[in-house]
């Protein structure tokens, strides 16, 4: 039979449905405590190794780990026993392993699944990290994951529960993304020692997670189960090749016959974790890191366990031993009925003991966490021009293109050991050079797009160094095209900076009318750090209009002028303030720091210090012998020392621009900026290589010192949405003993990070996910870099150095905003801000020679794909090709409900007329996850403590695309059938 047609039929047979979800869970008898034995691997995507490696079975003197044999011994293992089953949560992994699979693997695979034997659990692209990850490309990760698993196993593929075993504390906003995706509940492993603790003593494990204050219960709510033993076995009860435990020798004739102890530890641990839970359904984790490559140990000694366990039954015995699956226990838990206890805050920080908190790796790897930020920006610009503009993307003059690959290294970067930076250095290059391989291919989307939008053939150019002044085609070119393609749904004002080696310009919008431009020097810091990667003498600057959803081509050449021409940009020693229609920056006339910040509309001053300091990173010391490393940020002192005490600084200033340059030392400089209307302060800092000499690991910090009175209190974001509030040295529901004043305080930071009093508010927003915290009142800080000489011993092996392009270390480069306002009106400039820091203006250049793309079209130099501009309470937050001919569409209300008195109301939107290029002639409304109606979604419902009473969840709901209504908070996915239109021209 030919291939094709075997997976036609295969499919088809998925698609039928068959008897698989929980009608497939085995009886648990009443009046027993049942023990549910999950047989699983965790197979991370990349940590020790890099994932080939991980796949293939590679450098197994590094770890011993094949995730392919694993797959194809479990496989084997469930075809010979009908009553085993396994659980799966990686679709990279198993994506992989599929594609490689003859028909025949495939169909007993298809059976298994049918039968609830093989059971997806998760199902996203890999297993998350929860804090230096932002909500979107998390959405996107899940979301990629879960149609692969629906597109080939159907219903039967669409996992229930969420699995987050191993990421390192937990998101309140994640757990709102899983109940918005459809999610019964979530199982997680890790959490504070002393959280723990006091949960095991008031049965307090399992509970129902609120996940926003916003969302009306029980929409919001999801079941969360902590597992009793991370999410390894019990003691002696490991059988992977991989483990040393005993298995169970049960010939009564064998003098080592063991089957007696083992039933008796087995009831002995089966009684003890009974006492820390609350109903009679108890789960054992059978499973860990890579294990079942050998599958037959494990599932011999399981068969036996339960066989020798239930038959203590008939002696009185009350435990029933069964396998099980998540999903499984969950409906277990359902089915008792029971009121379970509420909380409403997060996991963090984690710490696995005394001076050991997981808070590290909120900044670990800076560079890369940057890297990553950038690359979503990127992949929701390719996403965008995909569905703009339909098959001329991924076909036309620059070659063959789609999103597919930056998409998949996306969300390869979302796990728990990449983006966290505490992979191996040789693993966090092969990510890197993933998410490369990615941005190739969506330039040539983007080319495409840009060529059929535009209707001219041009040499496009991607310039990725502009933080640092280079760019070829603007560098050495005299005349040259810019086109800024904008990702909002509204029009934004953006200033752009290009390398030149000229002193004068034109720059002309795209109706022909001259733009006000500057040419400023490329400071020294900069020339320093690129060393021989480009020439540009100066930056070209000027300010561009972008439409929503669509460019603006400016043309700029080079003219000539006399020296004098030049003589705009004014540089001045150690200024006294800078200042722009919306803010004052005061500096310290004998230090040169920022020493006080003004809002200029509200009439706010804020007597302000801003610093670099560095944490000496511990080695060990008489309390512990826990270093700081790559997971784990152990300062040796609570009070880490200023880079410098003064800065040397100068001004640059011209009608665009004024910016204060200030080196603190070789190694660390910063320039204060104010555009001309520009309604914050950023300040763009450049850390590294930090210098190691002195044989001290360093963790640099950015304070900010003022006299607000916070009483330790202050406020973080929760993967760029939720704002929660953070109490110093305070822990929600148990009472924390503080084993590390500055550590124990640190909490991620994705986008912002505040402090305020009754009348003043104090915001900084990050271009990257950072550790921040307020150790004293009135205070800020972000750890901005870190370089450390030893491992943490959490198991990655080595320590965070870094050694950078050039061996000598690392350089890091980021942006910081300031925004000082009233409490009252904070939200309405931070929201906006860190949308648009991640859905920031894209720059492409051309040299400006194009031909016609189409002779029956006219160039056109201006374009957006919306009829009109979203409101800042209306957020495209994606849009994306689906399947052919079907677009993903979600719109977001970015706001909280009580933040904001302009636009924390409900907001409209008609999704017919949305867009100038798209009509739709059929659309449905999805879970989060586009893979499931929301007509569909059935979630099971709980009883929660302190409830009045408990509600269904809402479906009378009917779905009207010309009236979409949003409430804070509220996320609304679509897919929708489309048909392309061609665009006209926008003056």
């Amino acid at each position: 039979m030919e291939r094709g047609l075997l997976v036609l039929l295969l499919l088809a047979a998925v698609h039928r449905g068959t008897g698989c979800g929980l009608s497939t869970c085995p009886a648990a008898p009443e009046g027993f405590l049942n023990v549910h034995l999950i047989p699983h691997t965790h197979n991370d995507v990349g940590w020790l190794k890099t994932v080939d490696q991980y796949y293939y079975g590679a450098k197994n003197k590094i770890q011993h780990a094949g995730v392919q044999y694993i797959l194809d011994s479990v496989v084997q293992q469930l075809l010979a026993d009908p009553r085993r089953r396994f659980i799966y949560v990686e679709s990279a992994f198993f994506w992989l392993w599929w594609q490689q699979r003859k028909e025949s693997v495939r169909r007993d695979v298809i059976r298994l699944v049918q039968e609830g034997r093989l059971e997806f659990i998760n199902g996203g692209w890999t297993m998350n990290d929860e804090a230096a990850t932002h909500y979107s490309p998390i959405i996107d990760q899940m979301t990629h994951g879960l149609q692969f698993l629906q597109s080939t196993f159907g219903e039967c593929g669409r996992p229930r529960v969420a699995w987050h075993i191993d990421p390192f504390g937990h998101s309140r906003e994640q757990a709102l993304l899983f109940a918005q995706m459809g999610f019964d509940g979530l199982f997680f492993g890790r959490l504070d020692y002393q959280d723990k603790t006091n949960r095991e003593k008031t049965k307090q494990m399992e509970m129902i997670w609120r996940g926003s204050d916003d969302l009306a219960a029980p929409s919001a709510d999801l079941f969360t189960g902590v597992l009793p033993n991370g999410y390894n076995p019990p003691d002696q009860f490991c059988w992977d090749q991989l483990c040393t435990d005993a298995p169970i020798m049960d010939d009564p004739q064998m003098e080592d016959n063991n089957v007696d102890a083992i039933v008796i530890n087995f009831l002995k641990a089966a009684k003890t974790q009974a006492g820390t839970y609350l109903s009679n359904h108890i789960v054992m984790t059978m499973g860990s890191d890579f294990m079942y490559e050998n599958a037959i140990p494990w599932f011999t000694n399981m068969d036996k366990l339960i066989d020798v366990v239930n038959a203590q039954q008939v002696n009185g015995s009350k435990v029933n031993v069964i396998y099980s699956t998540p999903s499984c226990y969950l409906a277990a838990l359902n089915r008792a009925n029971l009121t379970w206890p509420v909380k409403v805050d997060d996991f963090f920080p984690y710490a696995d003991g005394p001076h050991m908190f997981w808070t590290g790796y909120f900044t670990s790897r800076a560079g890369f966490k940057r890297y990553e930020r950038l690359s979503n920006n990127f992949l929701q610009v390719c996403n965008q021009l995909e569905a703009i503009t339909g098959p001329a993307a991924s076909h036309g003059p620059y070659g063959t293109g789609n999103s597919l690959l930056l998409r998949r290294a996306m969300g390869v970067a979302q796990h728990h050991d990449a983006i966290t930076g505490t992979a191996k250095q040789h693993v966090n290059d092969d990510y890197t050079l993933r998410l490369h391989k990615g941005w190739e291919t969506c330039q040539v989307v983007i080319s495409n797009a840009l060529s059929s939008l535009t209707g001219t053939k041009e040499s496009f150019t991607f310039c990725n160094l502009l933080n640092i002044s280079v760019c070829r085609t603007s560098e050495e070119a005299k005349s040259f095209n810019v086109f800024l393609y904008n990702p909002l749904g509204r029009a934004v004002t953006w200033n752009v900076r290009l390398p030149v080696n000229g002193v004068a310009y034109t720059v002309q919008d795209p109706s022909g009318r001259a733009v006000t431009s500057e040419v400023s020097p490329v400071s020294a810091f900069t020339k320093d750090i690129r060393r021989d990667k480009g020439t540009a003498q100066r930056d070209l600057l000027f300010q561009a209009q972008i439409p929503p959803l669509g460019f603006s081509k400016f043309t700029v050449q080079k003219v000539s002028a006399p020296e004098r021409f030049f003589t705009k940009t004014k540089k001045k020693i150690s200024p006294s303030k800078i200042e722009n229609k919306y803010y004052r920056v005061e500096f310290h006339p004998e230090t040169g720091l920022i020493s006080g910040i003004y809002n200029l509309v509200k009439g706010i001053y804020l007597p302000l210090t801003q610093n670099f300091y560095w944490y000496n990173a511990s080695d060990g010391n008489a309390d512990s012998t826990q270093t700081s490393g790559a997971y784990i940020f152990r300062p040796n002192t609570s009070t880490p020392i200023p880079v410098s005490q003064s800065v040397r600084s100068y001004l640059v200033q011209n009608s665009l621009v004024q910016e204060v340059y200030q080196n603190f030392s070789s190694w660390c400089s910063q320039v204060v900026r104010l555009y001309s209307d520009q309604p914050y302060v950023e300040l763009e800092w450049t850390v590294g290589p930090i210098p190691l000499r002195d044989n001290l690991g360093k963790e640099v910090i950015s304070r900010f010192d003022s006299k607000l009175q916070t009483n330790g209190l202050f406020y973080t974001d929760a993967n760029g949405r939720q704002i929660l509030q953070r109490r110093r040295d305070f822990r929600e529901t148990w009472s924390l003993q503080q084993t590390e004043p500055v550590a124990g305080n640190y909490y991620p930071v994705n986008s912002r990070i505040y402090i305020k009093d009754k009348n003043i508010q104090l915001t900084v927003l990050t271009d990257r996910s950072q550790g921040g915290s307020s150790i004293t009142d009135g205070s800020l800080e972000l750890m901005v870099h870190r370089r450390l000489l030893y491992d943490d011993y959490r198991g990655v092996g080595e320590p965070l150095l870094e050694p950078g392009q050039y061996g000598t270390g690392l350089i890091v480069r980021g942006r910081h905003l300031l925004v000082l306002d009233t409490p009252k009106d904070s939200a309405d400039v931070h929201r906006t801000l860190a949308i648009q820091e991640y859905m920031s203006p894209q720059i492409i250049l051309s040299p400006g020679n194009g031909v016609s793309y189409d002779s029956k079209q006219n160039p056109i130099s201006q374009f957006s794909a919306l009829r009109t501009p979203l409101s800042n309470n209306i957020h495209l937050l994606s849009l994306a090709v689906h399947e052919p001919h079907k677009l993903l569409i979600r719109l977001e209300h970015p706001f909280q409900a009580h933040e904001s008195s302009n636009y924390s109301q409900p907001a409209t939107v008609n999704l017919q007329e949305m867009f100038s290029t798209l009509s739709f002639s059929e659309v449905e409304e999805m879970t989060l996850s586009a893979n499931l109606p929301k007509n569909k979604m059935s979630r099971m419902r709980w009883r929660a403590a302190g409830a009045s009473d408990h509600p269904r969840e809402d479906k009378s709901y009917s779905l009207d695309p010309t009236n979409i209504t949003l409430n804070p908070m509220e996320i609304r996915t679509f897919l929708a059938t489309s048909q392309y239109r061609k665009p006209d021209a926008h003056s």
